[in-house]
């Protein structure tokens, strides 16, 4: 019998199934608010089309054969969210102190609309007013040319930035002097691209879209595509129904993974019915992802013991080194642990590992729930690991698949946002550019943070984002962003980071991916890679928001030919025409060959995959096995009433972008201040489905807490509760990370939830 629970405002279960009708009013709701409804169909129908635009989303990639309708209800949001009518203008500005902007919430901040001018910080008034680009430039540029050293600087970059924004926004700083490049990949992401490339030698997924057309299983770890890449649900619901298994692991009971009614079904619309997406459903503990794939991999071995002929042992031999130590270590592994550590049974692993026996090409996808992790890198090898005992590299229809999340985050990384770059690539700029690029390695997110704490940086330049928000630890997080001398931020819209003023501030805002760019040699496309390596190109047609506005190679142009007066790359040039950037990313960069002639194509083309030849550019020429030592995180604080906690994303949100207060799929309305946790672990505390708790990190030297918060009864695994991030960034020490990559542990830390003493 269903326990009965008091009713708690803003919390009732939504029982449709994700996309759907919900969807359809979900992206009317949006166009409605947000857009001209004269002007949204014809933008929302380019999105993601040929001589369209990308979609600011996530970075699923397109379909080759396009159809009319090429979004998705979030997507809808990102586009409107950028496209709208609301304008930010200088009259706001003036009437609205910074100090006042602050204490509205971060969705309140971005629905005041478009920025319309560049914009200083004037401490007098303690507002933002209007300043000519000239102005801005030349003094960003005094200030950088002020510092002791070009590494007093850190140069943040968001996944939106377009390949060839990205790549001037490198060449600005190394000719300037440092690889202090933060980026948004080193808090998602960050542990693929350090783990795979040590297993497979290269830190990218390994499958196409036509490999899920023949893959015989898919494994999803640690993700919620419903929500943060909707455009997958199109794949999963077409494999689903042909009858393709799809085992599923992931803490939470994630309605999209449940089942999906796809909008563009003419016979599930009209019937109100949906499609069932996972075959099998276990729900991991938070943080026991290593202890479940150990369990796989131990029983898989056990079956090639018990009937043989269920490793690929040709492979093995031929592709890869170090089996037998990670084989020595998984027989070491004791069942019980693994059980305790993952929270699922012997026989559930068991029966994950006859799935996979019995498939002959398998996929694994994965996202943060896997990555955010004191062990993420370590987790990403482990899957690589699993795949590389069947071969499942190299063939249709399998591979490894992580999840990005901005729109081009992977292509960023590509063209040179690394604060880690190899010999090889600075030793093409310094060829075709002819100045000396550092060599030092730079700063990550968190180093970059770090450094702002102790006042070693002294300048921050952002190309998008929204940084001390995104960080963990906002203690510290924002008070050290205001004792910086100079933060520039490139952006669209007001966020948080933005209002955090430093010594001198300047808001800089560009055009969006829906817009027109019009520059000296005419229209202009940019280009994107997607998460399974496809670049093509983006073009906006809708008119700027605002005259003043420029596009993003224009405004890293313009800080560089201040800051740079005598430097060596022809910067308004590239602005006055991208091909010549793209020209000069196939000279330093392989893999972009005949670059412009191929993007001219729809749908783009595919840079280099080593390993789907089954190549491998490790450093022994193999692919490698690995140890994952232990079955846990090595940090946590161990107790019985001790939880881990996991940050979510909203229905409503995209990373820190929070398009509205809903969570539709989880029943959530109208707040945010929820802690997700499951029945047994609620009366294992004594408390109630509505009570107020207090949350208290239990990293060893923190003190950090979260007070007042609503706990609610959720199918969550017993011992894991969920909150909202970037809310609860509060309690996650900046320091709290895989030390491997420089990942933050957002989705495993250990918290202690009491009754709320108030």
């Amino acid at each position: 019998m269903a326990k009965k629970r008091r009713a708690v405002p803003g919390i009732h279960p939504y029982d449709g199934p994700a996309g759907g009708w919900g969807a359809l009013k979900a992206t009317a709701i949006a166009v409605r608010t947000q857009m001209d409804n004269l002007t949204a169909p014809a933008t929302l129908l380019r999105t993601n089309q040929p001589d369209g635009f990308d979609c600011p989303g996530c970075a699923w990639p397109d379909k080759e054969q396009h159809s009319t309708f090429q979004f998705c209800e979030n997507g809808a949001k990102a586009v409107t969210w950028e496209a709208t009518s609301k304008r930010v203008k200088p009259e706001f500005l003036a009437q609205n102190t910074v100090t006042s902007l602050l204490q509205k919430s971060d969705y309140e901040l971005e629905n005041f609309g478009r920025l319309t001018h560049p914009l200083v910080y004037d401490s007098e008034t303690d507002t933002l007013r209007p300043v000519e680009w000239e102005t801005a430039f030349n003094r960003i540029a005094e200030v950088l040319q002020g510092l002791q050293s070009p590494d007093e600087a850190e140069f943040y970059t968001s996944g939106r930035a377009s390949n060839e924004a990205a790549y001037m926004f490198q060449l600005f700083a190394r000719e300037y002097g440092t690889n202090n490049f933060p980026d948004c990949s080193n808090m998602c992401h960050e542990a693929t691209s350090v783990g795979l490339p040590f297993s497979i030698g290269i830190g990218k997924g390994t499958v196409s879209l036509d490999d899920f057309d023949e893959t015989e299983l898919v494994i999803s770890m640690g993700h919620n595509p419903g929500t943060n890449h909707p455009r997958m649900m199109g794949t999963l619901h077409e494999l689903a129904k042909k009858n393709v298994p799809i085992v599923v692991l992931n803490p939470l009971r994630e309605r999209a993974l449940e089942r999906f009614a796809d909008p563009q079904n003419v016979i599930e619309m009209a019937t109100y019915s949906s499609t069932d997406i996972a075959s099998n459903y276990f729900q991991v503990r938070a943080g026991g992802d290593a202890a479940a794939l150990k369990g796989i991999i131990k029983a898989l071995l056990q079956l090639e013991q018990l009937k043989g002929d269920v490793l690929d042992k040709d492979f093995i031999a031929a592709h890869t080194q170090g089996f037998e130590a990670l084989s020595a270590d998984i027989d070491a592994t004791d069942w019980a642990e693994i059980e305790k550590e993952s929270g699922l049974l012997r026989q559930n692993l068991e029966q994950i590992a006859e799935l996979y026996a019995k498939s002959k090409a398998t996929i694994v996808t994965y996202g943060m729930g896997i990555t955010q992790h004191n062990k993420g890198t370590a987790n990403v090898r482990l899957i690589a690991d699993l795949l590389l005992m069947r071969g499942n590299m190299g063939k249709p229809g399998a591979g490894i698949c992580p999840l990005r999340g901005h729109s081009n985050v992977q292509g960023n990384r590509t063209v040179g946002i690394t604060e880690k770059p190899s010999a090889a690539f600075l030793e093409k700029i310094e060829q075709v550019f002819g100045f000396i690029p550092p060599k030092k390695h730079g700063h990550d997110a968190v180093k970059a943070m770090q450094a702002m704490v102790e006042g070693t940086a002294k300048v921050l330049i952002c190309l998008g984002g929204n940084l001390a928000v995104a960080l963990p630890d906002p203690e510290k997080c924002f008070p050290a962003m205001k004792t910086l001398d100079l933060s520039v931020h490139v952006g669209t819209k007001l966020n948080r980071s933005h209002l955090l003023v430093a010594k001198e501030t300047y808001i800089l805002p560009c055009l969006g991916r829906t817009e027109l760019d019009l520059q000296a040699s005419g229209r202009q496309s940019v280009t994107v890679e997607d998460s399974m390596s496809m670049v093509h190109a983006s073009s906006g047609k809708l008119k700027p928001a605002s005259d003043m506005l420029l596009s993003e190679p224009a405004i890293v142009a313009g800080m560089a030919k201040a800051t740079l007066p005598d430097s060596k790359v022809p910067w308004m040039e590239l602005v006055a025409n991208y091909s010549i950037v793209r020209d000069l990313i196939e000279k330093t960069v392989p893999g972009f060959d005949n670059y412009n002639e191929r993007i001219a194509t729809p749908g783009g083309f595919r840079m280099p995959l080593p390993p789907t030849e089954r190549k491998w550019t490790t450093a022994s020429g193999k692919a490698m096995f690995s140890v994952f030592e232990g079955v846990n995180e090595d940090t946590l604080v161990e107790g019985d009433d001790v939880l881990r906690m996991i940050t979510l994303r909203s229905h409503d949100q995209y990373n820190t972008t929070i398009y509205a207060l809903d969570d539709r799929y989880r029943g959530v309305f109208g707040r945010r201040d929820i802690l997700f946790m499951s029945d047994a672990d609620l009366d294992k505390r004594g408390l109630e489905h509505g009570d107020l708790v207090d949350i208290e990190t239990m990293v060893a030297g923190s003190s950090l807490r979260l007070e007042n918060m609503t706990v609610i009864a959720y199918n969550i695994a017993p011992g894991s509760v969920g909150a909202y991030y970037p809310e609860a960034n509060i309690l996650i020490p900046l320091d709290y990370i895989d030390k491997q990559s420089g990942t933050p542990s957002y989705k495993s830390v250990p918290v202690r939830v009491t009754r709320h003493a108030g």
